[in-house]
């Protein structure tokens, strides 16, 4: 049976070519804001593109933290892409002015330290070696991304055995950035899986296919 995605409509991302690139793995995509159709799909994919505050406000107009927040608590699988990825960090901060984000994962959302901003084309990712996001890919697959913000410094550590910790995958443009991360029923990207090619679509087909 199809899996059914929801891709959240909060004002803000790519929302036809993320609906398309998620059809194509065989998967049920709707757009929409509304809040239980995200809560009750097998997958949601939050995309995002501009100011981290200005995403943050269409999120909360549309009460998507909170449908983030009740998936998360019942296992159920949550994908950010780009701008979708900052917000659920505990902050950004954009000329001066820090916004509160989704408060997933602490850490926050700053500059790029680069001689050249945004970060614009495809760059090779540093990924684990056992995390299911990248599973079948080579080292030296790339991935299209288009950025001026990211996170620098990851600060979630794990202590218990009991928890396995997150998968933080790198890049680096100037300095290392956060490029993705896989906690659990919570992935996330930098890059965008639908602007990457073959290697994007088998991102995708990799998240549905935990759905």
């Amino acid at each position: 049976m199809s899996k059914n995605v929801v891709v959240l409509d909060y004002g803000s991302g790519n929302l036809r070519s993320a609906q398309r690139a998620v059809e194509r793995t065989g998967a049920t995509v709707t757009v929409t804001s509304n809040f239980q159709q995200a809560l009750d799909a097998d997958g949601l994919l939050v995309p995002g593109v501009g100011a981290f505050e200005a995403c943050m406000r269409g999120l909360r107009a549309v009460r998507g933290e909170q449908v983030i927040g009740r998936r998360l608590a019942g296992g159920r699988p949550v994908l950010g892409i780009c701008v979708g990825m900052q917000i659920l960090f505990e902050k950004g901060v954009e000329h001066g002015v820090e916004t509160a984000g989704c408060d997933e994962w602490p850490g926050t959302v700053e500059p790029l330290d680069a001689p050249v901003v945004p970060h614009m084309g495809w760059n090779t990712v540093d990924a684990p070696a056992d995390t299911r996001m990248f599973a079948g890919m080579d080292a030296d697959t790339r991935f299209y991304f288009v950025h001026s913000y990211g996170v620098r410094h990851w600060v979630l550590e794990t202590h218990s055995e009991k928890i396995r910790a997150p998968r933080v995958t790198w890049a680096t443009h100037g300095q290392p950035f956060v490029a993705a991360v896989e906690n659990g029923p919570l992935w996330a990207t930098q890059f965008h899986p639908e602007k990457s090619g073959d290697a994007g679509a088998a991102l995708l087909t990799n998240w549905v296919d935990t759905l």
